[in-house]
């Protein structure tokens, strides 16, 4: 018979399975290092099996503790839903969201108001962070993602497939020289985001020659929203993906002047832990990203600044 393990030797043990450190393990739960170590062992030896792989000053997943980990991982986050399924006072009407600051400010934050005015009783919270969410404590309910999906351990919606192509400003093209063809962009300004290698990647990419267009030249910010931004204010050309530049091509502050657009490496999702995959909060927002993202699908005009699609 196997008795069951504290919950603090579980956390300690899922910490230190992302973690691969001792010190950083014990700094995220508030403990010594001492004390994650004999939670460690504690739960090794009531297991009978070594969870951990010692590596002079490494630390390595088992075979067994890589089996053991997606256990642990549904036990805690069962118990953080049945927590808040008691919580006093009733239903929770709190929705706590992590997301990138692109997504947030170009996609996300200007829709709100119609999902709040249709849900004026949900808390809706939003955490604009560049770092991907553990949901090891109650701070997070769901998040969006940009990746390749691979997170086994987490339910996984995707919310967008994405392009990248170029955008600019109707103003720009009414205003100055034409963009028909990849070989007008040597007449444009570039905007580059913080990598500075987006432009040559996509031109590569889309087999494009680049004889004559200066990849060194034009603004430089580290957001790709504020890309996306300089454009609309008619300072140049941007790459964009799609997502973050479906509200101004819908709106028609964007055209998207090319038809070259390449396939983007990854998408957005919607991820939560698997225990809250029937949580009404999430099921309701999600719901929701998922018609926004279908309507702008069918509205966001074809490339060359033709009408949105019937």
């Amino acid at each position: 018979m196997i008795h069951l393990p504290s919950t603090t030797a579980l956390r300690a043990f899922e910490v230190a399975a992302r973690r691969l450190n001792f010190t950083q393990t014990a700094s995220e739960l508030n403990l010594t290092q001492g004390a994650v170590s004999h939670q460690i062992r504690e739960l090794e030896t009531r297991l009978g099996v070594a969870l951990f792989e010692r590596r002079g000053r490494g630390l390595d997943l088992s075979a067994d503790g890589e089996r053991y980990l997606p256990f642990v991982q549904d036990a805690l986050d069962r118990l953080r839903a049945g927590g808040r399924a008691l919580q006093v006072g009733g239903p929770d009407h709190t929705l706590t969201v992590s997301l990138s600051p692109p997504f947030a400010a170009k996609w996300l934050v200007p829709r709100l108001g119609a999902f709040l005015a249709t849900h004026p009783d949900l808390d809706l919270r939003i955490s604009a962070s560049m770092q991907h969410v553990t949901f090891v404590d109650d701070s997070i309910d769901m998040a969006i993602r940009h990746g390749n999906g691979d997170w086994p351990d987490l339910h996984v919606t995707r919310l967008w497939a994405e392009e990248i192509f170029p955008v600019c400003s109707p103003a720009l093209l009414a205003n100055g020289p034409p963009l028909r063809e990849i070989a007008d962009l040597a007449k444009h300004v570039l905007i580059h985001d913080r990598s500075r290698t987006g432009w040559a990647s996509w031109l590569d990419n889309v087999g494009a020659d680049t004889s004559g267009i200066d990849l060194d030249r034009g603004p430089e910010f580290n957001e790709t929203s504020l890309a996306i931004d300089a454009a609309v204010a008619a300072q140049g050309v941007a790459l964009s993906r799609s997502a973050l530049a479906a509200g101004d091509l819908a709106a028609g502050r964007l055209v998207q002047p090319l038809r070259e657009a390449q396939p983007a490496p990854f998408a957005y999702w919607i991820v939560y832990p698997k225990a809250d995959a029937e949580q009404p909060n999430i099921v309701r927002f999600q719901d929701w990203l998922l018609a926004e993202a279908a309507t702008d699908a069918e509205n966001v005009p074809a490339p060359g600044g033709a009408a949105p699609k019937d």
